[in-house]
């Protein structure tokens, strides 16, 4: 039986404490949140629970590890009235970097998202700012000027983004979505026609039950328990006495933004 020399000994200890070592340095290594990573996209560079991206909105052009989810609030503190609790909410939530109008254009208008409103609700969004114009016979999310909705600022028609929520709604039958409209639609009952062939109005919080005078709302458990868990509100104060859908400064107050 043949047995290994010193010297091969020696090779096979060094071969192993090379291999620890370079593990170990792998996880001491990882990067943290905020620092810049090798590539947009992977995670494998990144600590546990953090992925490698950019973040074009706020001129980050350089890949940085990142959290992109958050914590959902009621996982805090339970048993809270809706206001006391703050939901994550974007602006032009529809508004897709990279994408092409669903007419065939071209869009020229702004973007403001990166994820589809699929990912974002995925990802603990759960509030949602849309546009919604008269457009092509129809209702569409558009981010457009002048009260009008172009072939090169129509992004989508607005009931394909209903029916994600609806999707999302119904495969989580605890979660609550905010829907802010900013709203430029005209046609009669053009909100209402939309919403009932989204299959939403199952979930519809009523106008009868929100506080108007500073007091709480329904808990989310009610809110919940009763699947009243769709919130909508117009910029349209006529929309609420004829489609029932609730004026947003009845019921919201929004903080003051200057740029300088």
């Amino acid at each position: 039986m043949k047995s290994l020399s010193p010297s091969n000994n020696l090779c096979v200890f060094l071969l192993h404490f090379f291999i620890i070592t370079v593990y170990f340095a792998s996880l001491s290594f990882s990067l943290k949140i905020g620092e810049t990573c090798s590539s947009s996209g992977s995670s494998s560079s990144c600590d546990s629970g953090l992925t490698c991206q950019t973040c074009a909105a706020n001129g980050n052009t350089r890949p940085r590890c990142t959290r992109i989810q958050p914590l959902s609030p009621t996982s805090k503190v339970k048993g809270l009235p809706f206001n006391k609790y703050s939901w994550l909410t974007t602006h032009n939530s529809f508004a897709l970097k990279g994408v092409k109008s669903e007419t065939g254009s071209s869009i020229i208008a702004p973007t403001n998202q990166e994820d589809t409103i699929t990912n974002q609700l995925k990802n603990g969004v759960r509030g949602l700012m849309l546009d919604m114009y008269d457009f092509n016979g129809d209702i569409w999310l558009c981010h457009s000027f002048g009260g009008q909705c172009f072939n090169a600022t129509a992004f989508q028609p607005a009931i394909n983004v209903l029916k994600e929520i609806q999707a999302f709604l119904e495969a989580n039958p605890s979660e609550i979505i905010t829907i802010f409209i900013e709203d430029y639609v005209v046609s009669p009952q053009g909100l209402t026609k939309v919403f009932n062939a989204s299959g939403l109005r199952q979930y519809w919080f009523p106008v009868s039950k929100m506080p108007k005078n500073g007091e709480d709302w329904p808990t989310v458990d009610d809110m919940v328990k009763q699947n009243q868990r769709l919130v909508v509100f117009t910029s349209k104060s006529a929309k609420e006495a004829s489609e029932g859908i609730a004026y947003e400064w009845r019921y919201i107050v929004e903080n003051r933004c200057e740029w300088r």
